[in-house]
């Protein structure tokens, strides 16, 4: 990968003929994160091709943050449309103002002149989510504490009010002497 992200164009030579092309699909090793296999899409300069780009969140929501919500990204890549050389290295949403209740949708995205989207203009990228857990639910490691030793003493009480009730008493229909 090179500073122009995954939708470079580079100029392979192949049997003396040179071809302009990206790289479609770039295969890595699990471990080493080498690269084990290139698929290249031949392309020319003035035809529209589709590419991957990364979502990138910028700012801070801090309006967001200060009320304990969430950032919620529902979408990492999108596809899309446009001639090789307009192809954006990834496309930047900007949380900084994003609020619980907010959504960033499609129709919020500036995208570089020449560049398109298939996806639907209501289609939400970004959510400002509300607290998963409430302050009323949390439980403090001291009561978390007190609780399970309230249990203990329970269970120990119940342990020794069992073992003196069953002392000397023998199951009904049981020989003794057995």
């Amino acid at each position: 990968m090179t500073d122009s992200g995954l939708n470079a164009l580079l100029e392979l030579q192949l049997d003396g003929e040179k071809h302009l092309a990206m790289a479609k699909q770039i295969q890595r090793h699990p471990v080493r994160s080498t690269v084990i296999h290139v698929d290249f899409l031949i392309v020319s300069r003035d035809e529209v091709v589709s590419a991957e780009v990364a979502v990138n969140l910028v700012g801070e929501a801090t309006e967001l943050h200060r009320a304990q919500g969430v950032v919620d990204q529902s979408v990492f890549t999108l596809t899309v449309h446009a001639t090789p050389d307009k192809i954006p290295h990834q496309i930047d949403i900007d949380v900084s103002e994003l609020n619980i209740g907010d959504t960033i949708r499609v129709a919020d995205l500036t995208l570089p002149e020449g560049v398109s989207i298939d996806l639907d203009p209501e289609f939400s990228l970004v959510v400002g989510q509300p607290p998963q857990v409430s302050e009323a639910d949390l439980v403090t490691e001291e009561e978390t504490a007190e609780g399970e030793a309230a249990e203990a003493a329970a269970a120990e009480a119940a342990e020794g009010a069992e073992g003196e009730a069953g002392e000397g008493d023998q199951p009904a229909g049981e020989d003794a002497s057995a």
